[in-house]
């Protein structure tokens, strides 16, 4: 059955899910670096192999800047995700009892988590904190791994409630048998199965264009989709009780990045578009420290952004300034933190 957010299901979804696609989940990232070196990883460049802690796309460095993050873009939850958390076990367990301190314990958390490291000991530390756990498995490199891999996703039983057990999987088209016998195996020891469309990056992209073909998008694999489609067929003919989610990448960049895009603040004097990106009116300068004396004795309904080196304005005060020969810019950017800039224009 296919859900308003473009993607899949049987069943149902995950309740970690059920925040993603609100927009409701900020994304930790704690570390770029992994226990393993997966061939179809789509990490990016800027990402992959640094050991780098990323709160949606604000690099952070501890857990003062995290809470902020997470206020701003009114997360209800967060996904922690790398890289291995499990090669920095301390540092997880530190931010995301910083976030359960803050926010309180209906604040969601689910985790993922390749299954080279897991044990029964570290997952009797995560269980403190983590609601939802989401096991990589090993598998899809060496299928000699199949056994070790439902031994150490066994052991999450211990700890955590079927329904919040799961095993995450990248939907690989000429690996969809050996996925869903390896699905079959696990059935009766998780809660979900997700099922994520193949994509291709920077960083993959060598490896990947030599093997697949991609789609008109050109960021997805041919017969990723089609593949995950007959995974939820062929578990439908088996009535399997999981919940079964194939997440597309549409999903992921029109409804769970544009919904939290929406949801996060913005700065004084701007304007939300229905694309979550935010219009503001501005003067920029290579020096704003040198202006600020001057125009604050002379003018108001503005917010100085210092940051951004600008002075947003009023609709009122930039209709002002123009008339007086001020070089104003209507810019189109990201509320995020790296301010991605989707188009800027001057109005003179």
């Amino acid at each position: 059955m296919k859900t308003p957010y473009s993607s899949y299901y049987l069943n149902g979804i995950a309740k970690g899910c059920k925040y993603c696609v609100k927009g409701r989940k900020l994304v930790l990232f704690i570390s770029g670096k992994c226990s393993r070196s997966c061939w179809y990883c789509s990490l990016s460049e800027k990402r992959k192999n640094k050991d780098i802690i990323w709160a949606n796309e604000r690099e952070i460095k501890n857990t003062k800047q995290l809470i902020q993050e997470s206020k701003e873009s009114q997360a209800k939850g967060a996904g922690i995700t790398g890289g291995d958390p499990l090669l920095f076990l301390s540092r997880t367990l530190k931010f995301a009892s910083s976030l359960k301190k803050e926010f309180g314990k209906k604040f969601h958390i689910h985790i993922y988590l390749p299954t080279k490291l897991v044990s029964k000991s570290n997952l009797k530390k995560l269980s403190k904190y983590i609601d939802e756990v989401r096991f990589h498995p090993e598998f899809i490199l060496n299928k000699e791994t199949i056994s070790k891999d439902i031994e150490k996703i066994n052991l999450a039983s211990l700890f955590f409630k079927k329904k919040n057990i799961g095993i995450e999987l990248p939907m690989i088209p000429d690996k969809k048998q050996e996925i869903l016998e390896f699905i079959k195996r696990t059935s009766k020891d998780v809660g979900f199965i997700n099922l994520n469309e193949f994509e291709i990056s920077d960083t993959n992209f060598k490896i990947i264009s030599s093997k697949y073909n991609l789609n008109e998008d050109t960021y997805t694999i041919s017969g990723s989709r089609e593949a995950g489609l007959w995974i939820i067929n062929q578990l439908n003919k088996l009535k399997i009780k999981n919940n079964v989610h194939f997440c597309t990448a549409c999903l992921k960049n029109n409804y769970q990045y544009k919904n939290r895009l929406k949801l996060h603040n913005i700065l004084p004097y701007g304007r939300k578009t229905s694309e979550g990106t935010v219009m503001y009116l501005a003067l920029y300068f290579k020096d704003i420290t040198i202006q600020l004396k001057d125009f604050k004795n002379k003018f108001k309904g503005y917010h100085i952004d210092e940051k951004g080196q600008r002075i947003i304005l009023s609709e009122s005060l930039a209709k002002k300034l123009i008339n007086q020969g001020f070089k104003v810019a209507r810019v189109e950017e990201h509320p995020t933190s790296d301010s991605t800039v989707m188009d800027l224009c001057w109005l003179n």
